[in-house]
């Protein structure tokens, strides 16, 4: 962009304000930002669109987008916004402290899982009371307790952190953890040496945290995914402890496919799948030979998506061939991969989500009628249902558990039961809470559940998860807050939090709308959601809210609608189909930019991602849907209610430009006089910074906003 350019915008930014106007007290009478309007026409398979805030994207040529490297019209932009924001939710400050308060006295004194149990040691985490990071320890037979990272110390000074991928070595001679100190998801590798105490980095910069690095078998390696110039997770890295030597092990060219790294459950192998939303495949390095080139179990297909784990002395695969939509569990020969049988078949409506492998008995985690049961299966074929009596609840299968272990740890949680870590006995199935998360004042009998299904305009049932006081009236009188998701095949599950629980407290309720395009249905339900069947997930979600109006749990313009990433696509498409329906909307780091997005294909996400939305670069039809239903495309003359969006400046998934463009474009064709806001975290990426009082202070803001939009 040339000087005079720069200069025209900047001219232009300032330019044409006014005060603005709203309903009278609720929100100050402060003069928006407005964005300059500059055509910039783009030709695309025959077809014309002018963005004309395209100006407001800005990547580097090099290196990361920061504070220091901004345009000069971009970094006012977002200074001006962050300012409009700060002043017009200024009424809300003392809200926010106290419900920040509220949240932080629920959880108050030291938050700790239980200690993971392997080979004679213990290993567990802990957040100590007052402190915002995890401190990770471990000890054995009766010596004293040995501080492994206190994460705290390694937060200090830096203005994001985040880690993940936390592991002992096999042998428990070393401890390894990915961090992230930049905001931006690429990460370094570090290893502790736990017979010296010695912490050294082996991998500075650009590896990939979550399911991207494991040791070797033998102890001896780290495994390791890379990163690319687009972020894209492209190859696998063999790395010594040392740290001395590192050797590629493969690197994948397909821009669509997605990498991840593991060590199956006995140890025997090594792991890599390469995995895009219709295909897979699976890559072994054995135990016996670390340093060989990985074998591929079965070839990618198109339509073919699965995963490889080993149980009883054999391989088993959890796929989808042969039309085993809800996917079935195999039994596969551990040298040349054939099939050997069939271990649980392929039922419709029945998704295997997760196995976890033992070596008495193979557990899987599913879902029946959408809500999650545990299955136990023994190696003499016996089986074995765990399951609860909630109206909704979530479980999960944490990982890393020992292979010989007589019992599986599971965790079990509703909105209304705080987390319980329950070890169940793989041979009788007999349950013991070994531990529950501790939650201050806080009844749970003073709290309601409740499971309901909203008829969609084509007749399907959405299910929705509905959280009150107990005894609240059905009157309408209610506000309620609704959280989406619906992409993917991701699941919006029912689970235990605290800053809900703040909400309800108020007067509110809370509900989960279980929308199309997620997974708790099985695979048609995710399917009914995407691609050119995506609308589907908004007018789910706009009836989910309106069948919470028509049963007297809320009212019309006392619904918020809150979203985050692709959430932000459903509430935001949903904000402009219905935007009368809505008190408020908030949307987190939203994708709402849709066309501009998946028509660039340097962007790291969209070859992957293509096949959820489609390709509007080669396909017309594409072109003409996702035109038809992007939330910026698509705000016309209306009513808006108060919008609210989050951005973080460093994020490659979802650009805060996309937020940008959608708040200008509100507030530029609005008819009600309520603020459109965007508030962009300029140290952070997709995520903020792990640490609990983070994310409350953030729920705050949130909950604090929505409180405003209907007071």
């Amino acid at each position: 962009m040339s000087s005079a350019a720069m200069a025209a915008l900047l001219l232009a930014s300032c330019a044409g304000r006014a005060l603005a106007k709203g309903p009278p007290g609720r929100w100050p009478k402060i003069a928006p930002p407005q964005s300059p309007r500059i055509s910039h026409v783009t030709e695309q398979l025959g077809r014309q669109r002018d963005d004309v805030y395209s100006w407001m994207k800005f990547i580097p040529a090099d290196g990361e987008r920061n504070r220091t490297n901004l345009p000069a019209p971009v970094a006012k932009m977002l200074a001006d916004e962050n300012a409009y924001a700060d002043a017009t939710l200024e009424p809300t400050k003392a809200a926010q402290a106290e419900l920040v308060r509220a949240m932080l006295a629920r959880s108050s004194g030291t938050v700790a899982a239980p200690a993971l149990e392997k080979e004679g040691w213990t290993y567990s985490s802990a957040i100590p009371e007052g402190q915002a990071h995890a401190r990770y320890s471990r000890q054995k037979d009766g010596r004293p307790t040995e501080l492994l990272v206190d994460e705290s110390a390694r937060a200090k000074d830096q203005p994001y952190f985040r880690s993940t991928g936390h592991q002992p070595s096999p042998d428990h001679r070393y401890f390894a953890w990915a961090e992230d100190v930049i905001g931006n998801d690429r990460h370094r590798i570090v290893i502790r040496d736990n017979r010296s105490g010695e912490i050294h980095t082996i991998v500075d910069k650009d590896a990939y945290g979550y399911g991207g690095l494991v040791f070797a078998p033998s102890s001896r390696w780290l495994f390791w995914i890379w990163r690319d110039a687009r972020n894209r997770p492209t190859r696998l890295y063999r790395t010594s402890v040392d740290g001395k030597t590192t050797d590629l092990v493969y690197e994948e060219k397909d821009p669509a496919i997605f990498m991840q790294v593991k060590r199956t459950a006995a140890d025997g192998f090594i792991a890599l799948t390469l995995a895009g939303p219709e295909t897979a495949e699976v890559r072994l390095v054995p135990a016996r030979d670390e340093t060989a080139a990985p074998a591929t179990v079965w070839p990618r297909t198109v339509g073919v998506r699965y995963e490889v784990d080993e149980w009883n002395g054999g391989l088993v695969a959890l796929t989808d061939a042969d039309d085993a939509f809800d996917m079935a569990l195999l039994r596969l020969d551990p040298g040349s991969f054939r099939t050997l049988g069939v271990l649980v078949p392929h039922r419709a409506g029945v998704p295997i989500l997760q196995v976890q492998p033992f070596a008495t008995a193979l557990v899987r985690l599913e879902r029946v009628d959408g809500l999650h049961r545990l299955m136990i299966l023994r190696a003499d074929g016996g089986e074995q249902v765990i399951a609860f009596d909630d109206p909704a609840y979530a479980i999960e299968l944490p990982p890393e558990q020992a292979y010989d272990a007589p019992s599986v740890m599971i965790v079990h949680q509703s909105p209304k039961s705080p987390r319980r870590w329950i070890r169940i006995d793989l041979a009788s199935g007999t349950q013991t809470v070994v531990q529950q998360q501790q939650v201050t004042n806080f009844d749970p009998d003073a709290y309601e559940v409740e499971r309901l299904f909203a008829p969609a305009p084509d007749g399907e049932m959405v299910p929705i998860t509905l959280l009150s006081r107990r005894g609240a009236l059905k009157d309408g009188k209610a506000p309620l807050l609704q959280y989406g998701y619906g992409s993917y095949g991701v699941p919006s599950d029912p689970e235990f939090s605290i800053p809900a629980l703040a909400l309800v407290d108020r007067g509110w309720r809370y509900a989960i709308a279980h929308v199309r395009g997620g997974s708790e249905k099985g695979r048609r339900w995710f399917l009914g959601g995407r691609k050119f069947t995506k609308r589907n997930s908004f007018t789910d979600f706009v009836a989910c809210a309106e069948h919470l109006a028509a049963e007297g749990y809320t009212a019309k313009g006392k619904v918020v609608a809150y979203g985050l990433s692709a959430g932000g696509l459903l509430v935001g498409a949903s904000m402009n189909i219905a935007p009368t329906l809505w008190g408020g909307v908030i949307a987190q780091v939203p994708f709402v930019d849709m066309l501009n997005t998946m028509s660039d294909g340097a962007h790291p996400l969209v070859p992957l991602f293509r096949p959820d939305w489609g390709d509007p670069l080669a396909d017309p039809k594409a072109y003409d849907y996702i035109a038809s239903i992007s939330p910026y495309e698509n705000v016309r003359a209306a009513t808006y209610p108060p919008l609210l969006c989050t951005a973080g400046l460093k994020d490659d998934r979802v650009a805060y430009w996309e937020p940008a463009k959608l708040v200008s474009e509100v507030r530029r064709r609005s008819t009600s006089g309520n603020p459109a806001m965007l508030m962009t975290d300029m140290d952070s990426g997709h995520q903020g910074s792990a640490d609990v009082t983070s994310e409350y202070q953030q729920k705050a803001l949130f909950w604090s906003f929505a409180i405003r939009c209907v007071s």
